[in-house]
C-alpha cells in the first residue's frame, strides 16, 4: 500500500496534485491510501520520553493511527504547501510524533521508498527547502528518497500555485515534475521493495 499523506489544511491546490498523483499510482495497479491531515487531531510532541520508556506516547490521539499506516505501507508520499519557505505546521508536528513509532520500533520505515510533493505561491517559495526537509525525515528513518531525477525534478514535485488551484492546474512545468517523480518512485517500488 502507498501512502499518500496532505498536510494542507486547505482543500484545494495540493488536494488536486495528490488526486493526479493517485490516478497515476491507480493506474500502474498501485494500492494506495491518502491521509488528510487536516481531518486528525494531532497534538505536538511534548518531547517527554515518555515513549522512550514505553513503547508508546503519552498523548492518545490520530497518530496511533497515523503510525500505523505508516508502518504498514510499502512507500511514502507526503504533500506539502509550502509556509514561510518550508514544510507546513501541520506536516512538522506528524513528523515529531514519529518518535513514539521508531521508539517502539527503530527499523519500522527502514526501506520504505519516500516522495515529496511541495505546492508554493511563488515560483521559488521554498519548494526545494521544503522537499529537502522531506528527504531529511526519511533519511532519518532509514527510508530510501527519491526525487524525479536530474532536469527538472531534482528533489521531486515542485508546483507554483500563485495561490490558487486553477493556477496550479495550468502549472504545466509542475505537471512535468510530479509525473517524472511518480515514474521514479514506482520504479524504485518495483526494484526494491
Amino acid at each position: 500500500m502507498i501512502l499518500i499523506i496532505n498536510s494542507s489544511p486547505r482543500k484545494k491546490s495540493t488536494s488536486y496534485v495528490i488526486s493526479v498523483a493517485n490516478r497515476i499510482l491507480q493506474k500502474n495497479d498501485f494500492e494506495t491510501k491518502i491521509l488528510k491531515l487536516r481531518q486528525k487531531e494531532i497534538n505536538f510532541c511534548k518531547h517527554c520520553d515518555y515513549c522512550l520508556e514505553n513503547q508508546e506516547c503519552i498523548q492518545k490521539d490520530d497518530m496511533e493511527e497515523i503510525n500505523s499506516l505508516l508502518e504498514k505501507s510499502e512507500g511514502i508520499i507526503l504533500a506539502t504547501p509550502v509556509y514561510t519557505s518550508g514544510i507546513n505546521g501541520q506536516l512538522k508536528t506528524m513528523m515529531d510524533r514519529t518518535r513514539s513509532l521508531m521508539a517502539r520500533n527503530e527499523n519500522a520505515l527502514k526501506g520504505k521508498i519516500g516522495a515529496g510533493i511541495a505546492i508554493g505561491g511563488d515560483r521559488m517559495g521554498g519548494q526545494e527547502i521544503a522537499l529537502s526537509q522531506i528527504h531529511n525525515f526519511y533519511i532519518l528513518n532509514g527510508m530510501i528518497p527519491v526525487s524525479g531525477g536530474t532536469f527538472g525534478a531534482n528533489l521531486g514535485s515542485t508546483y507554483w500555485s500563485k495561490d490558487t488551484k486553477e493556477n496550479v492546474k495550468k502549472d504545466e512545468e509542475g505537471k512535468k515534475t510530479l509525473v517524472k517523480t511518480i515514474n521514479r518512485f514506482m520504479e524504485f517500488l518495483d526494484t526494491y521493495v
